[in-house]
């Protein structure tokens, strides 16, 4: 058996992918939105409720489709990195990166040694097929992709260091938090925010990786892809049911109801 190729990376650099957040932790749910033809889907650990268990149910459910699934994961233990390369995980998104050493450990975590941490699942593991995948051990780095989320003002100043570092494939900008750690809670729009995203966009592109971000707003997204993202978030799928869900309600309330969308992600 052949190890799974990573499409999402194979492309890094090369054209533009467009994605969506799942964060509606069931493999129903994520199998629904894998029929959309989104290029990924950010499968949330962060900020929704899932399990190792309720990961697995979501990876398997999109694996026949296009879309390749991303994991974030709520920290960067490196006990659960490993854990979740197991369970087939071959592209992870990593929350609040804040220095080019805090990036190194994860590209260790990431890998078996002698080039990092990881321990050997073997036949436990759903990434070796259960040993049914041929040299696994030597060739499953090739198929891993780390993307590094930039969401602080110190991740902002040690944003080129940190897209330098080697294994570091990606970099991932989170526009809410940055702007709540630059003072300017719920307005990413502010000038010093929209100065650090550019900021992070350019030390990305320098260090030759690929950068991306979340961007919901159409206009935002048209604008992050202009200035040189090339993996955008563009919905939520919680965000897209619950508009969806007023706006038929609405046709029947009229004005009694108005939508409450944010542009704060």
């Amino acid at each position: 058996m052949k190890l799974p190729k990573n499409t999402f990376k194979s492309r890094l650099n090369i054209e533009k992918q467009y994605g969506c957040w799942a964060g509606l932790t069931t493999g129903y749910a994520a199998e629904i939105l894998a029929t959309v033809g989104y290029d990924w889907l950010l499968v949330d650990s962060e900020h929704a409720p899932n399990t190792t268990q309720s990961l697995l149910g979501q990876l398997q459910a999109i694996a026949p489709y296009h879309s390749h699934p991303i994991v974030r994961p709520e920290s960067s233990d490196k006990d659960n990195i490993k854990r979740l390369l197991d369970i087939g995980v071959q592209t992870l998104m990593i929350p609040m990166v804040e220095t080019a050493e805090q990036a190194k450990e994860l590209v260790s975590a990431m890998h078996y040694p002698p080039k990092g941490i990881r321990g050997v699942g073997g036949g436990l593991a759903r990434a070796t097929r259960w040993d049914a995948i041929d040299n696994y051990l030597n060739i499953a780095g090739d198929e891993l992709c780390l993307i590094v989320q930039i969401e602080s003002s110190l991740g902002v100043k040690n944003a080129e260091e940190i897209a330098n570092v080697d294994g570091v494939d990606a970099v991932f900008i989170g526009p809410a938090d940055l702007s709540i750690g630059l003072g300017h809670p719920g307005n990413p729009y502010h000038g010093d925010v929209q100065s650090s995203i550019s900021s992070v966009i350019d030390a990305t592109l320098s260090a030759g990786k690929a950068c991306g971000i979340l961007a919901p707003v159409e206009a935002d997204a048209r604008k992050y892809m202009q200035m040189g993202c090339s993996f955008v978030a563009v919905g939520i799928d919680i965000s897209l049911m619950r508009s969806a869900a007023k706006e038929n309600l609405n046709k029947y309330l009229g004005a009694r109801s108005k939508s409450n969308n944010s542009g704060t992600y």
